[in-house]
């Protein structure tokens, strides 16, 4: 049979194979590996788990935390710095930011007011920890509570009302090829509005493995989403276990910081003083609304 020929056969030969199912065409399948769960699973009450979130709540009065932080804007990556975080209940907050050993920040805050001093513009800014006026500066929208709510999980408030939900999530380790279930609790924390509608104040999640939170969405007081917290990496500090990565996200103002944990204590001994911020001879004072 010459090429012409064979070529001609082989359309002819091709519909039969088809015809008779494939046994010629081996089909590949992909296989999954088997989801993998957690050797040891937490069940509690959903009053339990609000109990647990408020008595650690209630046994923190003073928090200090070192961290490298890394600022990100929709514009620009900003160099990361160092950072020293000092809290005390119910709502005193001092952040110092350091860069290669020069302050590059000082701000403090007395849970209604707050000052902030740059020392590299001669400035000083300070302004009513609830913002009235948006600013076009995206960074001028950002005022200290937010970092409050993102430092630690708060207890819920006697106005409050909760529900808490069971869920699963699948997460997939490309790397490793395994997929491991993550069973969670859901704390929905909300406020009444009127007598037919609550609006949302947080959510935080739990992994039932060490009933730790793993992330936490804030709300503002018309029920919009505000800030976004992601929790990470824990590790045991002097403080007991502590995630050793944070990261803030601010989904209106398009701003993430990523802290990288160093070091965190509780309860200490603050010295007088801690939260008054000097402003320098000659600075300019910059008042916000």
């Amino acid at each position: 049979m010459n090429l012409l020929r064979r070529l001609a056969c082989a359309p002819a030969l091709a519909v039969p194979l088809l015809l008779a199912g494939c046994s010629y065409f081996i089909p590949t399948k992909r296989h999954l590996p088997a989801a993998v769960a957690p050797p040891n699973i937490q069940t509690v009450l959903p009053e339990d788990l609000v109990k647990q979130v408020g008595a650690r709540w209630d046994a923190f009065k003073t928090l200090t935390v070192t961290a490298e932080i890394t600022a990100h804007d929709r514009t620009k990556d900003y160099p990361s710095f160092r950072c020293n975080i000092v809290m005390q209940k119910p709502k005193m907050l001092r952040v110092l930011g350091r860069y290669f050993g020069v302050t590059a920040f000082d701000m403090a805050s007395d849970g209604s007011r707050f000052t902030l001093v740059i020392p590299s513009k001669n400035l000083a800014i300070k302004g009513s920890n609830t913002s009235t006026d948006k600013s076009a500066t995206e960074w001028e929208n950002l005022r200290p509570d937010f970092f409050l709510d993102a430092i630690l999980v708060r207890g819920l408030d006697p106005e409050d009302e909760y529900m808490v939900a069971a869920d699963t999530e699948t997460i997939e380790d490309a790397a490793n090829k395994h997929l491991y279930i993550e069973p969670e609790y859901v704390l929905s924390i909300m406020r009444r509005k009127n007598d037919h509608e609550n609006l949302p104040v947080r959510t935080a999640t739990y992994h039932r493995e060490d009933m730790l939170p793993y992330d936490q969405y804030v709300y503002d007081t018309d029920g919009g989403l505000e800030t976004q917290i992601f929790y990470s990496n824990y590790q045991t500090f002097s403080a007991g276990k502590y995630p050793s990565k944070v990261v803030i996200k601010r989904p209106r103002e398009g701003i993430e910081l990523d802290l990288a944990v160093e070091a965190v204590h509780e309860n200490v001994d603050l010295p007088a003083g801690e939260f008054d911020v000097e402003i320098p001879s000659g600075s300019t004072v910059k008042e916000l609304k």
